[in-house]
């Protein structure tokens, strides 16, 4: 079919009514699909059930140190998953602290840390300046943007392309205001838009002069390897951070959440050695341990990086078909329309649709009404507020496999009932 614009008045009443008509045909068949967080399915979560049993009441539960994991040992972690997650992370040993279950909460302490305190090298908390701000690369992550709300950081948004966020922008932005402190960075198939920092977006982060001496990138390296078609290497930030003077600049995260269970994984920070016993001296003030089973539990079962490989191969095998199926039915059904575009990433957790201008929130509305329940539009920009009301994040990871195909139909009627509408009122 053409292009919905090229349409005429006549034609475009016509289309209205007939698309008007399917969608209440999905609403007849009482529909109730949730897609709207990224959460792993059923089948990736039985692919580590095997980890509750590496641990029992007859299992020898003392690390490789000799340390009790069920009683009080160090704070930092064991021996053998500070090894095993250094390598994960691409850092020294020292360079790492093995945390409790959450990444979001790693990311927030961090956050809370520096407003309250500051980081290595401030002269003053962040929350002491009059407006600390922190840039944020969109569509993005609306945790990281409530994190900021929250906390009191103003959020200044940064177009994110394909191979990152807009450098140009990003380095004026950072040269002329001491008050920024920060910046939000998921380096590797972001949430949502499933961008891969190039080695020049890489590299000119690293090196970017910044107003205040104390600025910090947050590196949120939530899917490093959940590949589902083809890999993107990503560089190592902290090994460019060094290279070019800047050792300090970067605190990167990670955790096993999408790889074993979702919140009750391994969650790790790691950073230069300045900073990291700079880290370690806060957190002996916060805690007194970690989930010291939950790591000896993780460890035992992972064993490996070849092993965590192999793992992630098997989420591939499950999200393949979900994320064919997403594609798939935009290329069938929207394919030529006008209506707006897509995300093809190669990784990650989302596809994100990019609407027609002013059609995001009218398309969320009507599959809400038919019984699909999608992340809210806006979502994916600080305040919830898409100045375009144009980017919708799809989450085809959790919903079995034929319930993502029925909502994705739904998805298409509800793109196009709002694009003639939206041209209708031209």
């Amino acid at each position: 079919m053409e292009a919905y614009q090229n349409l005429s008045r006549a034609q475009l009443e016509a289309l209205k009514a007939r698309l008007e008509q399917d969608l209440a045909g999905y609403r007849a068949r009482g529909l109730s699909l949730n897609m709207a967080r990224g959460k792993p399915s059923a089948e990736q979560l039985d692919l580590s059930m095997e980890m509750l049993d590496v641990v029992n009441s007859k299992s020898d539960c003392h690390a490789e140190d000799g340390a009790d994991c069920r009683n009080y040992c160090d704070i930092y972690g064991i021996p053998e998953a500070i090894r095993l997650f250094a390598a994960y992370m691409g850092v020294e040993e020292d360079e790492i602290v093995i945390c409790g279950q959450s990444s979001l909460q790693l990311l927030y302490d961090a956050l809370c840390r520096a407003m309250l305190q500051g980081v290595l090298g401030s002269d003053k908390p962040w929350g002491k300046y009059e407006h600390p701000k922190f840039i944020c690369p969109v569509p993005g992550y609306d945790k990281h943007f409530g994190f900021c709300k929250f906390v009191g950081l103003e959020m200044i948004p940064v177009p994110l392309r394909a191979d990152g966020p807009d450098m140009d922008l990003v380095e004026k932005l950072v040269a002329g205001d001491e008050s920024i402190k920060g910046m939000w960075c998921m380096p590797k198939f972001s949430n949502p838009f499933g961008a891969c920092y190039s080695d020049e977006v890489i590299y000119r982060l690293a090196r970017m002069q910044c107003a205040a001496k104390d600025f910090r990138l947050f590196w949120d390296n939530a899917y490093s390897y959940h590949v589902i078609y083809k890999d993107h290497p990503v560089l190592n930030m902290l090994d460019v951070c060094k290279e070019v003077g800047n050792p300090d600049r970067v605190f990167l995260f990670g955790s096993t959440s999408k790889i074993t269970m979702a919140g009750s994984g391994v969650t790790f920070i790691a950073a230069s050695r300045a900073n990291t016993e700079f880290i370690k001296k806060q957190y002996a003030v916060q805690t007194v341990g970690w989930d010291k089973m939950n790591m000896l539990r993780h460890v035992r079962y992972l064993k490996s990086m070849d092993n965590i490989k192999e793992l992630m191969k098997k989420h591939a095998a499950i999200l393949r078909p979900r994320f064919d199926a997403v594609l798939g039915t935009f290329d069938r059904e929207l394919t030529g329309l006008g209506v707006g575009d897509w995300t093809r990433p190669d990784g990650g957790f989302f596809v994100t649709y990019m609407a027609m201008p002013g059609c995001a929130k009218r398309i969320v509305q009507l599959c809400a009404d038919t019984g699909v329940t999608l992340t809210n539009a806006g979502a994916t920009h600080p305040g919830g507020v898409d100045p375009e009301d144009s980017y919708i994040r799809i989450a085809p990871t959790y919903p079995p496999l034929e319930e993502l195909k029925a909502a994705m139909e739904v998805f298409c009627v509800a793109v196009k009932l709002a694009s003639v509408e939206k041209l209708l009122a031209a």
